[in-house]
């Protein structure tokens, strides 16, 4: 399937960048060495209308396509990945479970202020004993007298514990299938709930200005009317959910390539050694020129999973379009390049610099430590190329 930029998609893409440069770029490093969660920002975002762009007018939202999302993601991304993996996160993984499984009363109670910026919403599947493997989780919703109790413990969980959070999703056990299997579903806890509690902030190798923490529940008590979606369901859920997260990771390392690109050939352009500009060197030019190739393919492989997911939702209104299966492995394909892609980029644009490269006075150093996460956030390498392989038709275990 091919994909094509709009020209409404290449002005949005200025209209982002114009504001990532000139309400982020000049305070990331402050942030990132403060370890600074920007709320004021963050709410600028949404009165910029980013956390609404896939959501219908209903709730505050421009009704637009994913491929717009993916741009603006690439774009916050590729000045500040805390603030990009803020904007993925509060859209793939806040608003867009309830937007998709939620009531009409759910929706209408929770997305207006989530479109808005206005709040944020977390997602908490991750355990410390259940990762990649979900149906290892451990933490349970028993029902009694029209209410929910959890209990349990979930980790690594980004916006769930900021100033401006306003609920997380949480996957549990809500009981056992026929099977024996455990039967998860997802319930809605809000921020402020007892017996909910957001521990410590993570002290993490890079994101240093995104919130991420670990989340205890102690027989922490919610309405029956919280439950998200089908119960039982949950598992099929964070599935769906992920799928779009995934292209949504790879816009995030594209974002990352591209400022990988621009200081190397800047950098390339200014140094000296010798008295001519390191860019006249052959081995380091080519190196730089590896890195404008890693981006290329990386951005077509992501906007084409994106014009897929797009194509996907149109045909959902009639028409024709990609299979789920066809999306799923495009998805795939793109968040395992462009992350892995993103992890060896960094690592050429710290060489460009050389000593420079390993001191926090140049931005190059924190996209180097905020690229490793791209390849086990989503979905780690591994489970990418897992489900590549069984894409593919091998009986991969």
């Amino acid at each position: 399937m091919d994909y094509e930029l709009s020209p409404e998609h290449e002005q949005f893409r200025r209209s982002v960048r114009d504001f990532a440069e000139k309400e982020i770029a000049p305070f990331a490093a402050t942030w990132d060495r403060e370890h600074h969660f920007p709320v004021d920002v963050v709410q600028k975002m949404g009165r910029l209308g980013l956390f609404g762009l896939t959501a219908p007018e209903a709730y505050g939202g421009a009704d637009g396509d994913f491929t717009s999302l993916c741009l603006a993601i690439e774009e916050i991304g590729r000045v500040d990945q805390s603030m990009g993996i803020t904007l993925e996160a509060a859209v793939g993984l806040g608003i867009n479970p309830i937007l998709t499984f939620g009531t009409e009363e759910q929706k209408q109670a929770w997305l207006p202020d989530l479109v808005a910026g206005e709040t944020l919403a977390g997602f908490g599947l991750t355990e410390p004993g259940a990762g990649s493997d979900a149906g290892a989780t451990r933490t349970r919703a028993d029902l009694e007298n029209g209410e929910w109790v959890v209990n349990g413990s979930k980790q690594f969980i980004t916006n769930s514990g900021s100033e401006i959070t306003s609920l997380v999703t949480v996957t549990a056990r809500t009981g056992e299938s026929e099977s024996g299997k455990p039967e998860i579903s997802t319930i809605i806890v809000p921020s402020g709930t007892p017996g909910f509690t957001a521990e410590k902030p993570y002290d993490k190798l890079g994101w240093h200005a995104s919130d991420t923490h670990p989340l205890s529940f102690q027989d922490c008590r919610v309405p029956e009317a919280n439950l998200l979606g089908t119960r039982g369901r949950g598992f099929a859920q964070f599935l769906a959910t992920l799928d779009d997260g995934r292209v949504a990771i790879a816009a995030l390392a594209v974002g990352c390539l591209q400022a990988c690109v621009d200081m190397s050939v800047q950098y390339a352009g200014e140094r000296q050694t010798f008295g001519v500009p390191i860019g006249r060197k052959q081995g380091l030019a080519f190196q730089v020129a590896d890195l404008e190739v890693m981006l290329h393919a990386a951005r077509a492989l992501t906007y084409r999973a994106a014009a897929m997911k797009d194509a996907m939702d149109a045909a959902a209104q009639g028409g024709s379009g990609p299979s789920v299966a066809e999306f799923k492995q495009a998805a795939v394909v793109a968040k395992l390049y462009a992350t892995e892609a993103a992890v060896t980029g960094t690592r050429i644009a710290t060489q460009v610099f050389g000593g420079y490269g390993f001191m926090e006075e140049y931005p190059v150093a924190r996209f180097y430590r905020d690229a490793k996460v791209l390849e086990i956030g989503e979905g780690t390498s591994e489970v990418q190329r897992m489900l590549i392989a069984r894409g593919l038709g091998l009986p991969v275990e």
